[in-house]
């Protein structure tokens, strides 16, 4: 007898999951996977290392041990804290802090719809 598979996915592209915090998180920063589910069955996240890679972006602020509302999906535009000056349009990566930076050497995660200024809120449209 074989078995019919209906739906393998796990989450859908855009919707927001809730993780849980392996280290302190800061709301609009971006965030990455820090190792397998944690014993409650939520994805277990960190906040990126600058070049590095991310899943999405912190919708609030946590203590490590605590949920985390994840952010994510390709071509979403979000909320992050810039780390540097952005320009409109530019490719952005993770810099210091897990904020947002104009891309240099690493990972682009995405572009900024807006510029915005060091501290201030940018809006980049993610990979």
């Amino acid at each position: 007898m074989s078995t019919t598979i209906t739906n393998a996915s796990v989450y859908d592209p855009g919707a927001n999951i809730t993780a849980e915090a392996t280290a302190t998180v800061t709301a609009r920063t971006f965030l990455a996977i820090s190792g397998s589910r944690t014993s409650g069955g939520n994805i277990a996240v960190a906040p990126a290392t600058a070049a590095g890679r991310i899943c999405g972006v912190a919708g609030n602020d946590a203590a490590s041990g605590d949920l985390v509302t994840l952010i994510r999906g390709n071509s979403r535009v979000v909320k992050v804290t810039a780390g540097g000056s952005i320009a409109a349009n530019a490719e952005v990566e993770v810099g210091a802090n897990a904020k947002a930076v104009t891309k240099s050497s690493g990972v682009a995660v995405g572009y900024a719809i807006t510029g915005a200024s060091s501290g201030a809120v940018a809006e980049i449209s993610l990979y």
